[in-house]
């Protein structure tokens, strides 16, 4: 049993406040800037993640792009709003999990709602990409050379002892 995050695209670009300046600058390198967040966060999420945004090329199909095995970026065709997309995978029943839909959008939350999907907001998925990178920092300097090192890890008071030890016995 899987549970999805599926995000509407649009409306998290037009919610970051980070995102603001290179969305003033680019849409295009901010679409390509929450991609390479969204990819970051899929290696350690829980969830699989469908990233939705409106018709990415006018007249073309819909179209998805597979990032990784946890991240999948789906283009409405044209004429399709990302919001009747992502309904239709929300009412499809994608998974047996719970889906979960990032949007600030009012109509979205009570159509999602209804299906008996869960809403986050935009900031509570920034909130769940900012923890999910604090807990991997952790990880990491937690497994650094100088950290590994038992010396390192040990209580001054138990480190003076063994000291002490040391001395009497050499």
């Amino acid at each position: 049993m899987e549970d999805y995050l599926i995000i509407d695209g649009y409306n998290i670009l037009f919610a970051w406040p980070d995102l603001e300046i290179i969305r003033n600058e680019s849409l295009e390198f901010a679409r390509t800037k929450l991609v390479e967040i969204l990819t970051n966060y899929s290696a350690l999420a829980e969830e699989k993640i469908i990233l939705v945004f409106d018709a990415y090329q006018a007249g073309k199909k819909e179209s998805v792009e597979l990032i990784n095995d946890k991240l999948k970026i789906i283009y409405s065709q044209q004429g399709e709003t990302a919001d009747s997309l992502i309904e239709k995978l929300v009412s499809s029943g994608i998974s047996a999990g719970r889906i979960y839909v990032a949007t600030s959008d009012g109509a979205e939350q009570s159509m999602i709602f209804g299906l008996g999907a869960y809403r986050i907001t935009p900031f509570e998925l920034l909130d769940r990409i900012k923890i999910i990178n604090r807990e991997a920092h952790k990880h990491l300097r937690g497994n650094s050379i100088v950290d590994s090192k038992l010396e390192n890890r040990l209580d001054n008071r138990i480190r003076e002892t063994l000291e002490r030890w040391r001395r009497e016995r050499g």
